[in-house]
C-alpha cells in the first residue's frame, strides 16, 4: 500500500513538473485593431522564446475595448489609437500610470475603387456612399470627422457616411464595394486591403498626429509576464516590426 502510495506521488510529481510550463503565464492583450498584424507578429516572437506564455487578444475599437477594460474584461496591456480612451482608463485608475508610454504614429488615408476621382479631401462630397470608423469609439472615424470640420465639409458628408465598428469593418466595407471609399489608417490600406487603393494622403493638419499610446493595466502590473512582454513593445526590435509594417516610430 505504501510503495503504491509513493509510486503515485512520484508519478504526480513528474506529471506537474512536466505540465508546470502550460501555466507559467498568461498575457492578455486589449489592442487597437490596426496593430493586429503587429502585435501578433510580437506575441508569437516572444512565444517561442518563453515556453507555456500564452496570449489572449483583443483587437477592435480602442474605445470598445476601454469600456470593456473599465467593466471587467481581462486585459493586462492596453494599446489605443488616440490618447482619449487611455486617459480614460487613466481617470478610472484602470491604467498603470508610471508605465504609459507612446508606441507609434500612424496616417490617415482615403481608400476606394482603383480609378475612382477622389484625390484630395474636398473630393470626397461628391461620392455617395462613405465609411468612417464610428467616432464615438473607433479613433479613426474620430480623426476623419476632424478632418471634415477643418475642410468645411462636415455638412455635405452627413448623410453619406457609413460607420463601422472598427477601422478594418471600415476598410472591409471598401474592399466589397459597399462603399465608394473609407478613411483608414494607411497601414490597414497596406497591409489589409484587397481591392480598396490609397487614393489620397489626408493632410496632416486637417487633424492631430494619429497617436498610439499603450500602458500596463492595474492588473498587468502584478503579472510578471505581461511586464515582460511590455518591455519588449518598447524595444529595439518592436520598432523593427513596426517599421516593417509600415508605422512611424518617430
Amino acid at each position: 500500500m505504501k510503495q503504491a502510495v509513493v509510486m503515485s506521488l512520484a508519478a504526480l510529481t513528474v506529471i506537474l513538473c512536466c505540465s508546470s510550463p502550460l501555466f507559467a503565464g498568461e498575457i492578455n492583450l486589449a489592442v487597437a485593431a490596426s496593430l493586429k498584424e503587429v502585435l501578433n507578429e510580437l506575441s508569437d516572437n516572444y512565444a517561442k522564446t518563453h515556453p507555456g506564455v500564452g496570449f489572449r487578444k483583443n483587437y477592435g475599437g480602442s474605445g470598445a475595448l476601454a469600456k470593456q477594460i473599465e467593466n471587467g474584461a481581462p486585459a493586462d496591456i492596453f494599446i489605443s489609437a488616440n490618447t482619449e480612451w487611455l486617459d480614460y482608463l487613466k481617470a478610472r485608475k484602470q491604467a498603470d500610470e508610471k508605465s504609459i508610454a507612446t508606441f507609434t504614429y500612424n496616417v490617415l488615408v482615403f481608400a476606394g475603387k482603383p480609378g475612382l476621382k477622389a484625390t484630395g479631401v474636398q473630393d470626397v462630397v461628391k461620392l455617395d456612399r462613405i465609411a468612417i470608423g464610428s467616432p464615438k469609439s473607433v479613433p479613426a472615424g474620430e480623426y476623419a470627422m476632424e478632418a471634415f470640420k477643418k475642410a468645411g465639409i462636415s455638412k455635405q458628408l452627413e448623410k453619406k457616411l457609413v460607420m463601422a465598428k472598427d477601422v478594418r469593418e471600415c476598410l472591409m466595407y471598401a474592399d466589397r464595394g459597399e462603399v465608394d471609399g473609407a478613411f483608414v489608417y494607411k497601414t490597414d490600406a497596406q497591409q489589409a486591403a484587397r481591392n480598396a487603393k490609397i487614393l489620397f494622403v489626408v493632410p496632416q493638419e486637417y487633424y492631430p498626429r494619429v497617436t498610439y499610446p499603450m500602458a500596463l493595466t492595474v492588473n498587468g502590473a502584478k503579472n510578471a509576464e505581461a511586464a515582460a512582454f511590455y518591455n519588449v513593445l518598447k524595444s529595439v526590435e518592436a520598432q523593427a516590426v513596426l517599421k516593417k509594417h509600415g508605422f512611424i516610430v518617430k
